[in-house]
């Protein structure tokens, strides 16, 4: 591991530094990756990103594929910003979830994202409108063309852009954000597509680590100590984009193959005594999905409460 110190003075420009090293150490690796440093970069997230990357030069060829890139989100948890957490209050995390706040559009599907236009990815891969990822991931054959791509030359580093007659404001976000998003993907720069996969889009989303952002979407405001007795706040109902309304949005925009026989999740049932009503209703939905080919009815996706009451 090699720790580069720069001075102080570089400020809001420390994100730059990555670019020249990037093409500097071109020939000495295949993969590079620029992140946030409060960001959980897994090896699986890895592994998704290289893995979508060939699928895409496989259906576009290897010269086309640079005009895209496989994309990445990144969530928090909403935990209850008015409690402390502790063994008093952790029934408060049952409705715990993952939010992506950034994109707290409705409805998700086109609002927060949307099927990319080119055909050969229309019925299989999103984009997110707000494309802001604070990370990007590229081989070195995607770098490589990105630096002779017209309009785009990747390698050199320039400030974000910034109003006419104020160029100390930005127009396109700050130049983290430039350097790290809006460089690659805005349609007036080097016009690159970011791709996410429907069926392996929770793959490439990733951990915002501080977990804090999503306070910025409704009202979380007032934080008091346990004791036993809170109601959570988790904000407005709707404010904030969770995983499960994003998944259902992309369900319906782009309907699962029935998988028969199923393949997937088994559940084996294995009670024999102190059978329930609630029970036998869920494994009865079970086999119907089963039986379904692995496909959500209209009714499961009504069905959103991660814990039901008995």
């Amino acid at each position: 591991m090699t720790i580069i110190l720069v001075p102080s003075s570089l400020r809001l420009h420390l994100v730059d530094c990555h670019r020249s090293l990037f093409y500097e150490k071109i020939d000495e690796y295949d993969l590079f990756i620029y992140t946030e440093d409060d960001i959980r970069v897994t090896p699986l997230t890895v592994a998704a990103y290289l893995h979508e990357t060939i699928r895409i030069e496989q259906t576009v060829g290897k010269e086309k594929a640079s005009n895209f890139n496989v994309g990445i989100v990144r969530y928090e948890y909403n935990f209850p910003s008015n409690v402390l957490m502790d063994d008093k209050t952790r029934h408060a995390t049952q409705n715990v979830t993952r939010v992506y706040w950034e994109h707290s559009m409705f409805p998700p599907i086109p609002s927060a994202a949307d099927a990319v236009p080119q055909d050969e990815f229309k019925l299989s891969h999103v984009h997110m409108k707000n494309h802001h990822q604070g990370m990007f991931l590229a081989t070195r054959d995607l770098l490589l063309a990105w630096k002779g791509r017209p309009g785009c030359e990747f390698d050199k580093i320039r400030n974000r852009p910034g109003m006419k007659n104020r160029p100390s404001q930005p127009t396109e976000g700050t130049q983290r954000v430039w350097m790290s998003s809006q460089m690659l993907y805005g349609a007036r720069h080097c016009n690159v597509q970011q791709l996410l996969p429907v069926q392996s889009f929770g793959t490439l989303t990733v951990l915002h680590l501080p977990n804090k952002n999503y306070r910025r979407v409704g009202h979380f405001r007032n934080r008091t100590f346990s004791d036993g007795s809170e109601k959570f706040d988790f904000g407005p109902s709707g404010s904030l984009l969770t995983a499960m309304n994003l998944h259902l949005a992309m369900r319906r925009k782009f309907p699962s193959k029935p998988q028969i026989p199923y393949r997937g999740v088994a559940m084996i049932d294995q009670v024999d005594h102190g059978r329930t009503p609630l029970l036998e209703r869920r494994m009865g939905e079970y086999q119907a999905y089963v039986d379904r080919g692995g496909v959500l009815s209209e009714v499961d996706m009504t069905k959103t409460e991660l814990v039901e009451e008995r």
